[in-house]
């Protein structure tokens, strides 16, 4: 075994030879955690091949799946990073989330025409069985909950 680093280690308190940050992706979390991963491969693949094969085609559609990727993987990151700083970032991050997929999941009903072709986002995330819209929601109860637990501990 190495020597621990700063920042390394996976205690959940203070004094127990960590670097003292909660987890955040125990039990049901790792569901939450995984849905992310898959989600990040996802609208990252999409965007990737999008920008790459016809940009010009769609570019806000395929700009704003890129965005989404983007977003997905910051909370994937902050979801296995642990500690409070991260668990306010990941919650900023999915209450913008779900600003995004109402945004574009209502622009998309009200003007189609907008998008020449489907985001992540788009329709509230149908492309996705709407995870898209459920996620942000299911972690953000999640993330408070892991809040109150904290405070309990």
């Amino acid at each position: 075994m190495g020597p621990t680093r700063p920042g390394n280690g996976s205690a959940d308190t203070p004094g127990e030879g960590g670097t003292g940050r909660r987890r955040l992706i125990s039990g049901p979390g790792i569901l939450l955690l995984w849905l992310y991963g898959v989600m990040v491969v996802g609208a990252l693949s999409r965007s990737v091949y999008q920008i790459a094969a016809d940009f010009g085609r769609a570019p806000l559609a395929y700009s704003l799946s890129a965005v989404a990727a983007v977003v997905y993987a910051f909370i994937t990151y902050t979801l296995v990073r642990g500690g409070e700083k991260a668990r306010r970032a990941a919650v900023v991050c999915c209450a913008a989330e779900l600003v995004g997929v109402l945004t574009v999941g209502t622009w998309t009903l009200v003007d189609p025409s907008a998008f020449p072709d489907a985001t992540v986002w788009s329709d509230y995330g149908m492309g996705y069985l709407f995870i898209p819209v459920i996620l942000p929601v299911t972690a953000l109860f999640w993330l408070r909950g892991s809040a109150r637990r904290g405070a309990e501990a």
